[in-house]
């Protein structure tokens, strides 16, 4: 969210709007806005009589605008925070009494709204209105190639010192749901030391990313073709499969050979343009380069319908009593010998 700074600073700052709405793809940013709201304006012993939680299945536009003109009880403001907001119904009436509200809120109430996983459709009449009073904050998804720099950011923020790789090693690894991120990194902060400095060994010890045997050092050894290590690796990793479950396997491979095929496709461009225009982390184009001496576009297509089979078969689907070890065995072999096998078209 590009104001959450400017939001957070000023809730510290116990400067309020009347009315917050926050909307948009990326939900982490929208519940670190609104915990704000929801712990930084009211005392704990204000809240028992003066903070509502709604949910938007539950309620109305109506209903909330009819809590909103209520006065707090014993203290100078109330908040109702209407949560999942993406799920409020809205008649005619609802939009009238919303829109009325907006043009003259309650001074003494704070009317937090929490909108996720899609943008208000601003060409509605209080969408039009809520922008006009600079009442919404759209909450953007960072894109894929972005992740890493948002880990160091966060990292600084907590004052956690890492070698230089470990942001690249975490976006990877992790993927691109923030919440869990920030989650691993607040638990780093409390176990690591003071200025000890987070590597792959201490990665490997508190998130249970080992150093040599992951799915990140089985993509380098399938972008470089290394069959032994390539197996080797997928081997330990059959053997520990709560530490590395072949869902999260596959779709880091997924990921991997849908990268390949855009890489392939835009060959010959600048990297800085690649990484651009398709959300390609900078950190892995090096290993895409690699990948792509080794596979062709046909080739890298066909793995795609390998780890689509795989999928399915890790399912349930078209296998019987396979364990993942077996499965994830089974995929990397016929991934390292794709020029030969038959796969699900």
């Amino acid at each position: 969210m590009k104001d959450l700074n400017i939001i957070l600073k000023s809730i510290k700052n116990k400067t309020f709007l009347p009315v917050y709405f926050f909307h948009g793809e990326e939900s982490y940013f929208i519940d670190v806005a609104v915990k704000a709201l929801e712990n930084g304006v009211l005392t704990e012993d204000e809240k028992a009589f003066n903070e509502i939680i709604v949910y938007g299945k539950d309620t109305t536009y109506a209903e909330i605008c009819s809590l909103a003109r209520q006065f707090p009880m014993m203290g100078d403001k109330q908040v109702i925070i209407v949560k999942e907001a993406q799920d409020l119904k809205s008649t005619e009436d609802d939009t009238k009494a919303f829109l009325t509200y907006l043009e003259n809120p309650v001074e003494s109430t704070i009317l937090v709204f929490g909108h996720k996983n899609k943008k208000l459709d601003g060409r509605k009449a209080f969408g039009k209105l809520l922008a006009k009073k600079n009442f919404t904050f759209y909450s953007e998804k960072i894109k894929d190639y972005k992740i890493a720099q948002w880990i160091s950011d966060e990292c600084k923020k907590l004052n956690i010192k890492t070698s230089p790789n470990i942001p690249n090693l975490l976006a990877e690894y992790l993927g691109d749901d923030l919440s869990r991120i920030a989650n691993e990194l607040k638990k780093l902060k409390i176990v690591l030391k003071e200025n000890e400095v987070l590597d792959e060994k201490l990665v490997e010890l508190h998130i249970g990313i080992s150093k040599d045997y992951n799915v990140f050092e089985l993509i380098n050894a399938l972008s470089e073709n290394n069959a032994s290590k390539a197996l080797k690796i997928a081997h330990f990793m059959g053997k520990n499969t709560k530490a590395n479950s072949i869902i999260l396997s596959l779709a880091n491979l997924y990921n991997f050979f849908s990268n390949l095929i855009m890489y392939q496709a835009m060959a010959g461009q600048n990297p800085q343009t690649i990484a651009a225009e398709t959300d390609i982390n900078p950190y892995a184009l090096r290993f895409l380069a690699i990948a792509a001496k080794h596979y062709s576009l046909k080739n890298a297509t066909r793995i795609i319908s390998l780890l689509r089979e795989t999928d399915l078969k890790s399912k349930g689907l078209g296998a019987v009593n396979v364990g993942e070890d077996q499965l994830l065995n089974e995929l990397i072999f016929k991934i390292l010998n794709v020029n030969s096998i038959k796969v699900l078209q």
